[in-house]
């Protein structure tokens, strides 16, 4: 007798829509694109750098090869390594300097108006001020060498994150406000509940600038204090390297500079997705 139903029958294959097995393929290439595409750029732009330098017989001085930039990283690690802890040091403690004063003012501009019409001019003329021009001040009052290098980097990363958080804590949904009031919840409750929760993306967005700009105030400030040493940070070695014609540390201390900034930037930005990926629009992914 026939069965319709075999049990060791293999199961059928499961249909996919071909609409989301399209999708499912584009998303596969924009991920291996991501990072493919920036590595492949990179890696021919070393390549004409090269043969730019070969085709031209450039003196190793005035623009050394790839190769040679690489072998001095090499042999300079110990030099350059410990000026970049010192670069670095300066960087994220500027930032987190930053963060605790943009956000607390920016909270503070958010429960009282006048704070913000009275401090925020303030704010924007730090802002505005090249540090150039406000290192000779600082270099008058501060006596410490680490301290004025600090203070001008975090006058460069604080306003990205004081007026995003601004912007943020007062972007708010006025019906939501509404409700928490008729709740009877107090100015705490709805800052600490409903405004820093919404504020969030934009403290983020501020924050990845803020440490793009931390570095650069933490290497403009070395170049413009001109500090010296075996303490000194890259800018000052590529001060030094300058001077002695020493092109190839010159470029190797730029790299160095270069891929610091770009480990900041993705560092944050992993920060970022891990507290927005969940709940918040901009980190979702959207589907097509």
């Amino acid at each position: 007798m026939a069965t319709t139903d075999q049990p060791g029958r293999a199961a059928p294959a499961l249909v996919i829509d071909p609409e989301e097995a399209r999708r499912e393929r584009r998303r596969k290439r924009e991920r291996i694109g991501s990072w493919l595409l920036p590595l492949t750029i990179m890696g021919l732009a070393i390549v004409l750098w090269d043969r730019i330098c070969v085709w031209n017989e450039i003196p190793q001085y005035i623009l050394p090869r790839p190769g040679v930039v690489l072998a001095t990283v090499i042999k300079d690690a110990s030099l350059l390594f410990s000026s970049l802890m010192v670069t670095l040091k300066i960087t994220v403690l500027s930032l987190a300097l930053a963060i605790a004063g943009g956000v607390g003012l920016a909270v503070l501009f958010t429960q009282s108006r006048f704070i913000e019409m009275s401090l925020f001019p303030f704010a924007i003329v730090l802002q505005v001020t090249p540090i150039v021009a406000i290192f000779p001040l600082i270099n008058i009052y501060v006596d410490d060498q680490t301290t004025k290098l600090l203070l001008c980097a975090w006058i460069v990363a604080f306003f990205p994150i004081l007026s995003n958080t601004t912007l943020g804590l007062n972007s708010v949904d006025r019906n939501l406000i509404d409700y928490f009031r008729l709740n009877g919840a107090s100015r705490w409750q709805t800052l600490w509940h409903l405004r820093l929760p919404a504020a969030m993306p934009y403290f983020l967005g501020g924050l990845k600038i803020a440490g793009g700009l931390a570095l650069i105030g933490a290497v403009v400030a070395e170049f413009v204090a001109g500090t010296a040493g075996q303490s000194s940070g890259l800018a000052s070695r590529i001060i030094e390297a300058g001077y002695r014609l020493n092109a190839p540390r010159l470029f190797a201390a730029l790299i160095l500079i270069s891929l610091t900034g770009i480990l900041i930037f993705l560092a944050l930005s992993w920060i970022s997705h891990l507290v927005l990926h969940r709940w918040h629009e901009s980190a979702l992914k959207q589907e097509h």
